[in-house]
């Protein structure tokens, strides 16, 4: 495959993880913009383990990962008493001092970054996003899925039936920091190299933006939202120098006459249905 096609699909793997990350905090109802901190988290930490310590690449992912995931679980638990802007200023603080630390933490290459990473394929990046998806799947259906789909309708009536809010929204805030986690790791050795600018505010803000406009109803709103605004920019390279702001044109619009997003559960019910009746006809 040419290089330049592999390279964007690559991104595109990885932007679906990213997405499905922030997906699972807001399928709670809260919106995170400390994601990038996570995906830094999971590439510095595996990126160190194969690099300086000579580890292979699956148990330095999975170390990545977990450290991500635990860093989730220590921050929701103060993070997830804040309420509304201040919740979303929170993780937004904690993604800018993940990245702060590591601009300035030495054995990771401080400023400088880190490199000689590899061992990431596009295969492999396909495979966890399969996996993924197919996780996702079995969320929607299962006891936990539903249940914190009632605390993003309303956690005051899902906490009335028993439900404990606080429970499902770390829960989604420790499952998003692992995948994020995993998305850093893969990224790093893709990149093979890695610097604190990879991981800025506007990673968070990408992987929030995929969801909101793809559709916040389903998880298959994140990942065509992913999917859509990877290939976007490439398919307007030939505006050249105006394709930024055709790129941006075009998600205003987007927000104005799809404003619950492209795909949402009543499209998606009717898709079936429809499908169903063919295949009894």
């Amino acid at each position: 495959m040419n290089v330049y096609y592999e390279g964007v699909l690559a991104s595109m793997g990885i932007n679906i993880l990213l997405a499905l990350s922030a997906y699972a905090m807001l399928a709670t109802d809260r919106l995170s913009l400390g994601n990038a901190g996570f995906m830094a988290i999971g590439a510095y930490v595996s990126s160190f383990l194969t690099v300086e310590l000579g580890w292979n690449l699956y148990p330095a992912l999975a170390a990545g990962a977990c450290a991500a995931a635990v860093t989730g679980a220590l921050v929701g638990l103060p993070v997830l008493r804040l309420q509304g802007i201040y919740f979303v200023m929170g993780t937004l603080a904690f993604g800018e001092v993940v990245r702060t630390f590591f601009q300035n933490f030495e054995p990771t290459g401080g400023a400088y970054g880190m490199r000689g990473m590899s061992g990431t394929s596009l295969e492999m990046i396909a495979a966890f996003v399969a996996v993924f998806v197919l996780l996702f799947l079995a969320f929607e259906v299962s006891r936990a899925g539903r249940a914190a789909y009632a605390v993003r309708d309303d956690d005051q009536a899902a906490r009335s039936i028993g439900i404990n809010v606080t429970g499902a929204r770390l829960l989604a805030l420790v499952s998003g920091a692992l995948i994020a986690g995993i998305a850093g790791a893969l990224f790093a050795h893709y990149a093979l190299y890695i610097e604190s600018g990879n991981f800025n505010f506007l990673v968070s803000a990408n992987a929030v933006l995929f969801v909101i406009l793809g559709g916040m109803q389903t998880f298959w709103g994140a990942v065509l939202g992913a999917v859509i605004f990877t290939l976007l920019p490439e398919a307007l390279r030939f505006l050249a120098d105006w394709r930024l702001s055709a790129y941006g044109a075009l998600l205003v619009a987007l927000m104005v006459l799809r404003p619950e997003g492209l795909l949402t559960r009543t499209f998606l019910i009717r898709l079936w249905r429809a499908r169903s009746g063919r295949d009894a006809a």
